[in-house]
């Protein structure tokens, strides 16, 4: 079926379908039908915030409108007025518009340092990420390989075992890395026609031909000796300790029956393969190292060669290695999973299960890849990462492509990540601070049956110079701060001090116009101008570290707030207040950075209240 990949041999196909009309398109489009796409921490998070505010500002809104028109007995003008007032502050307009244009950015920097994106969403994953696990070849070394020797069992058959060698990789398809570079090591270049061919596979670990009636198998030491392997494996392990790949020729007695050896193999010499390492690679894992990212090496190659190479290109606890052959159980891979970071000898199906027990303890891995034998475990992980240079399917099924198969790029592509996640984590917070002052301001003018004391046009002057203005800018700005927390309540503890704040100050200035008959106009403006103090302070504070651009920002929002208000004061509904409002807002101004500091006290009381009950509870569930 179209959609498949060949993972061992080749094969022929006649095209009997295209587009709509092949298997794979209709499974797509059911699936689309069925399923929606995953989304990111971040924009689950955004779509839970928006769908909340949705279904919270239906009622909200009609009971102020039922409340204006039957209670305070406003007109149908002024009720609608205060009424849209209240809702617009609870949307958080512009966000979504600027999450896309973060990510979309962020899309077009990794492009131009040749890293292509087939989710935008990898972004954040891999910002986000604490453990990466990855394919010796390719990632670690370089994707090509190199024979260094061949060593025959029998010096003295040297050249029968090199003339055999040559005859069987050239009877092979030239399909994987490992024939390629025995080929190019062998002179010969006639092709003998194999009566049967044995392709790789990645769960047998070796190939196989048939020629007239003498069988030949090359692949892994294990695999092919099996039972006799204890007889060699001191001559064996010299080799790979020296970071050699070893290769074990010899002749199948029995031949082959359904493509798997089954009788005694006599082995005739071994081919010593070796893989350049990256020199980028220490300076990359290096940088995961500080950053408290773990590494985890899933090879199919012996454990003791890969732990030799991982050594060389600087990986920590490089010596703490298994040979996966050895786990039987699910239970000894998520022991072992725990306790090494060197696995060797992993077939497909393992290396999906190791990044299944790392999701299920709670990690967010990514996983890099380039083989075939790939695809099952970059499916699976948080972050899937191919290189370009490898085979299509594991392309295909990537969130991030490297289009230059250059892994030194990897630090780039988190630090885009990061600085999209914290500046949008910032911005954000911006947002919510009008959105948690309105949503409580409008319960407070239910309960306590007051009109909302601002207008629509005076909603949108705050939002634009505290809010959106900021917000874009800040959100293009560089930030290597490493992630921590869910997003949601991030913002929300960023926001919840200046919304409250801002519910206290407008409040005090509700009330005291009422005790002071203060008419409606003038503390609608007196309530604008607090929460742009308020939005100013948040700004400062989100603004820290300044810099040029964010000194400019800060300022000219400034100036633009103040300069609405004295040219454009009809259209965003400000008036002079009287002298007992102005002397009001005084006093009320004085106080919002005592509140703010106060109020902010206090939520981070409740928070780490919050996470010390939780922590307590998670450890009598773990007791």
């Amino acid at each position: 079926m179209s959609g498949s990949f060949i993972i061992a041999g080749k094969c022929r196909a006649r095209l009997t379908a295209v587009g709509r009309d092949s298997y794979i398109s209709k499974l797509t489009l059911e699936a689309k039908k069925m399923k929606n796409v995953e989304r990111s921490e971040m924009i689950q998070d955004l779509d839970i915030l928006v769908k909340f505010v949705g279904v919270a500002l239906v009622p909200i809104g009609i009971v102020l409108f039922i409340q204006g028109i039957f209670i305070n007995h406003e007109s149908l003008h002024d009720n609608i007025t205060s009424m849209v007032a209240a809702v617009l502050g609870m949307i958080p307009e512009g966000l979504y518009l600027l999450t896309s244009v973060a990510l979309a950015v962020s899309s077009m920097r990794l492009a131009k340092k040749k890293v292509l994106l087939h989710d935008m969403k990898s972004i954040e994953t891999l910002a986000r990420v604490d453990v990466l696990c990855v394919d010796k070849t390719g990632t670690i070394t370089e994707n090509k390989m190199k024979v260094e020797k061949i060593k025959a069992i029998d010096i003295e058959n040297r050249d029968t075992f090199e003339e055999l060698l040559a005859k069987f990789v050239y009877a092979m398809d030239e399909s994987n890395n490992t024939m390629k570079a025995i080929r190019n090591y062998c002179k010969q270049t006639s092709k003998v026609i194999a009566s049967e061919i044995i392709p790789f596979t990645s769960k047998n670990k070796y190939s196989g031909a048939v020629f007239e009636n003498d069988a030949y198998i090359l692949g892994a030491p294990e695999f092919v000796l099996r039972e006799d392997f204890p007889l060699y494996q001191d001559d064996i392990n010299e080799d790979t300790k020296k970071g050699y790949r070893v290769l074990v020729f010899g002749k199948a007695l029995d031949g082959f029956m359904d493509k798997k050896v089954t009788g005694k193999v006599i082995p005739i010499g071994y081919v010593l393969i070796t893989n350049p390492i990256r020199k980028e690679a220490p300076a990359t894992f290096n940088y995961f190292k500080e950053q408290g990212v773990e590494v985890k090496v899933i090879s199919g190659d012996n454990p003791q060669t890969v732990s030799e190479i991982s050594k060389k290109a600087k990986i920590e606890n490089a010596d703490l290695y298994i040979d996966a052959t050895k786990l039987e159980t699910k239970e000894e891979l998520a022991e072992a999973v725990k306790n090494y970071n060197i696995f060797g000898r992993v077939t497909p199906t393992q290396k999906r299960e190791i990044i299944r027990i790392l999701k299920e303890q709670g990690r967010t891995v990514a996983m890099t890849g380039d083989g075939v034998n790939d695809v099952l475990a970059l499916k699976d992980a948080d972050c899937s990462i191919a290189m370009a240079s490898g085979s299509d399917a594991a392309v295909y099924s990537s969130q991030v492509v490297l289009l230059e198969s250059n892994f030194s790029c990897m630090p780039d592509v988190v630090l885009e990540g990061r600085r999209v996640v914290n500046n949008i984590q910032r911005s954000a917070s911006l947002f919510l601070v009008k959105n948690i002052f309105s949503f409580f301001l409008s319960m407070l003018a239910v309960i306590l049956s007051f009109t909302y004391p601002l207008k629509p046009a005076q909603v949108s002057l705050i939002g634009m110079f505290t809010i959106g203005i900021p917000a874009f800018f800040l959100a293009l700005q560089p930030n290597k701060e490493k992630i921590e927390g869910r997003f949601l309540s991030n913002i929300l503890l960023r926001a919840f001090p200046a919304g409250i704040t801002d519910v206290i100050v407008v409040e005090m200035m509700v009330l005291l116009a009422s005790m002071f008959e203060i008419k409606y106009a003038d503390y609608s403006t007196a309530s604008t101008i607090l929460l742009s103090i308020v939005g100013l302070i948040v700004l400062y504070k989100t603004c820290k570290p300044f810099n040029v651009l964010r000194v400019t920002v800060y300022v000219g929002c400034i100036l633009g707030l103040i300069g609405s208000c004295v040219f454009l004061p009809w259209l965003f509904g400000i008036t002079l207040p009287s002298k007992e409002c102005i002397v009001l807002l005084i006093l009320i101004a004085i106080t919002i950075n005592t509140l703010l500091s106060f109020t902010t006290k206090i939520v981070n009381l409740v928070r780490n209240g919050f996470i010390k009950i939780r922590n307590k509870i998670k450890n009598i569930l773990n007791n």
